[in-house]
């Protein structure tokens, strides 16, 4: 029998984290669940956990920039990346109807992303929370009668609940992309590899970051993100984190050690296998 993978996810059961954590993993694992994104990493550092599944990026929101700096400060790695469809749902207890509900609690992406959908509904209140699958879960628990919440439709068939709209998001190709992350990085062989995030810091003068755009560009790299954060302890100086992908692997190694050389800082936050989902 395989032993179980513990996999570290913030968020309840029934969680989009959840659904990603299942479907890259299957189903023998032991889900580690966790109240903020820090405290993944720190189960992950402590090796109470093997995995962490990490929202980075959605389509239509963007990059959640801090999980770039937690990944980069605490030197964990990227092994793995999984994009999940978000359909979003409007549930609540069973023997309602829309009308009977006077509240709705989501995370705060989750509400911006199906505004429009309650726009129709002004009798409604829409209030922030830290996770969609939590609010669901305690709506089932509490027994809580005229309270709605958006979610999965997982997280609807776990805490018993009924799904009122299905798919309520404005723009319906509603894609995030999770990251899978390790301690060290180090299980994928380098032929397989066709995909890696980096992340550099480059002298503040003209051209500088161009320059490192054409090594890619001439290397046949396809730049696929870039993403600058501030670098605290020097104003005006920017930390550039990019994920390429590329064809050949010679290729990318060129690239990699002209890189390191005209960055003032090079880093390798992981080498992986881009899959199509």
């Amino acid at each position: 029998m395989k032993t179980k993978k513990n996999i570290a996810i913030q968020g309840k059961r029934g969680s989009f984290h959840h659904i990603v954590a299942e479907r890259y993993f299957g189903e023998n694992l032991s889900l580690i669940l966790c109240d903020t994104f820090d405290k993944t990493v720190t189960k992950l550092i402590k090796g109470e956990a093997d995995y962490v599944v990490m929202a980075i990026e959605n389509s239509i929101a963007g990059s959640i920039i801090p999980n770039y700096a937690l990944i980069d400060q605490n030197n964990v790695k990227i092994i793995g990346e999984y994009g999940l469809s978000i359909s979003h749902n409007f549930m609540g207890l069973k023997g309602q109807q829309i009308n009977d509900i006077k509240e709705v609690y989501s995370h705060p992406m989750a509400l911006l992303q199906c505004k429009s959908f309650f726009n129709n509904y002004p009798h409604i209140r829409l209030v922030e929370s830290e996770d969609t699958a939590e609010e669901a879960q305690r709506i089932f628990k509490n027994n809580m009668k005229g309270i709605g919440a958006i979610a999965s439709k997982e997280a609807a068939e776990m805490y018993n609940l009924s799904i009122f709209a299905s798919s309520i998001q404005t723009i319906k190709n509603n894609v995030t992309r999770f990251v899978i992350l390790n301690n060290d990085g180090n299980l994928i062989s380098k032929e397989n590899i066709n995909k890696a995030a980096l992340k550099f810091i480059l002298d503040h003068q003209r051209g500088s970051l161009a320059a490192i755009l054409n090594v890619m560009s001439d290397c046949q790299l396809n730049l696929t993100k870039i993403q600058s954060l501030p670098v605290i302890e020097t104003p005006g100086k920017y930390a550039f984190f990019v994920d390429v992908t590329f064809d050949e692997l010679v290729h990318y190694l060129k690239a990699k050690k002209l890189i390191s050389i005209m960055a003032s800082e090079f880093k390798i936050l992981g080498e992986f296998t881009q899959h199509q989902k």
